[in-house]
């Protein structure tokens, strides 16, 4: 099992955020908001939209170009929130100061190739921050990491993350141009997890496919089986294109251990972005239900934790992120492996070439 996510205690420096789309409003600003953390600027191609955010927040500034939103980051000691589109993170990554403290949208990149050489500018221009993998910060996930270390389930043997929902794709048209969609920007918060609760795989198996509700997305759909060491086994598979009303909906993680089981549901796919309430419950020795009380939802308690973390990064050198450029990069060789799976069948997972 991987490190779990850390707390930040301590000061939060100014937020500087770069691309003002829905997520920003949905997801960024509310979870910034439950901690105190101060936002001080935004930037948007779209200037109204940067503008219009900036008027919901006190004492925000929208700014008119890059180069003033940098000079007063840097002069604030603030740290930097890309919430971009992945074609777009290489150009800005270059433009930001040698030893920026920066919180990256995910994906990293489009592909394992593009992800490699973001990793490369971010070692040689020596910035600090991680990617916003949150799945691995929500409320839900925390509390079943707890229970597990807690031996109450035992040991993990076997995962399913499954999803049928109705996703609004429309309301990210720059999807379409994507030669890689599913997995590279849903299914990805799910193989994070998957190596987040179970390391790395040693086998994998994928499958992605269009949808002819959606014919403009490259995939809408996917399952993927992985399987790692001692036998564990996790399964994700989604469908997005729900079109019946609510009660045969999805959208669940159920993890079967030794001693009993967990489920936990994840609202935010259920109506999204208002969603239902997430939730956990357990069961081990042929005991009765127990229900979690969880301390909010994935959407937007969860992205507390990256923000915290990059804070954390930007005032601790010797702090490793959760979801540190390193770690998200694996990520990306998961969903890269993915992706070949889909094309060819069955994968040997290779180590990837050193980055």
């Amino acid at each position: 099992m991987l490190p779990s996510p850390s707390v930040f205690h301590g000061p939060a420096r100014p937020i500087h955020v770069i691309g003002c789309g829905a997520i920003v409003r949905d997801a960024h600003l509310p979870a910034y908001a439950l901690d105190g953390m101060p936002v001080a600027g935004f930037l948007d191609l779209d200037a109204t939209r940067a503008e219009s955010l900036a008027a919901t927040v006190h004492g925000a500034k929208a700014f008119p170009a890059l180069p003033a939103l940098i000079e007063a980051c840097a002069a604030a000691g603030g740290v930097y929130d890309l919430a971009l589109p992945p074609q777009a993170m290489q150009a800005v990554i270059d433009a930001l100061p040698e030893g920026s403290t920066i919180l990256l949208q995910k994906p990293f990149g489009r592909d394992l190739a593009e992800a490699t050489a973001l990793l490369a500018t971010l070692e040689r221009r020596k910035m600090r921050g991680c990617v916003n993998l949150q799945l691995r910060h929500a409320p839900a996930v925390t509390a079943l990491r707890r229970l597990l270390a807690s031996g109450s389930l035992g040991e993990p043997l076997d995962l399913e993350l499954r999803v049928v929902c109705r996703m609004p794709w429309e309301n990210w048209p720059f999807l379409e141009a994507l030669p890689r969609m599913e997995i590279l920007m849903h299914s990805i918060h799910y193989l994070d997890l998957c190596r987040a609760l179970f390391g790395e795989p040693e086998r994998v198996w994928s499958a992605a496919f269009a949808h002819p509700g959606s014919p403009r997305l490259a995939d809408a759909r996917s399952t993927t089986a992985l399987s790692f060491a001692g036998g564990r086994r996790a399964v994700v598979t989604t469908y997005h294109h729900h079109a019946a009303p609510p009660r045969h909906d999805a959208s669940h993680l159920r993890l079967e251990c030794t001693r009993g089981t967990a489920v936990a549901r994840l609202g935010v796919n259920l109506n999204y972005p208002e969603g239902l309430p997430d939730t956990l419950e357990w069961s081990a020795d042929g005991a009765p239900w127990q229900a979690v009380a969880l301390a909010g939802n994935w959407f937007p308690h969860a992205f507390r934790g990256p923000m915290r973390e990059a804070q954390r990064a930007a005032a601790d050198a010797a702090f490793v992120p959760a979801t540190s450029f390193r770690d998200a990069w694996r990520t990306m060789a998961l969903v890269e492996t993915c992706y070949r799976s889909a094309a060819r069948g069955e994968m040997m997972p290779e180590e990837p070439a050193p980055a």
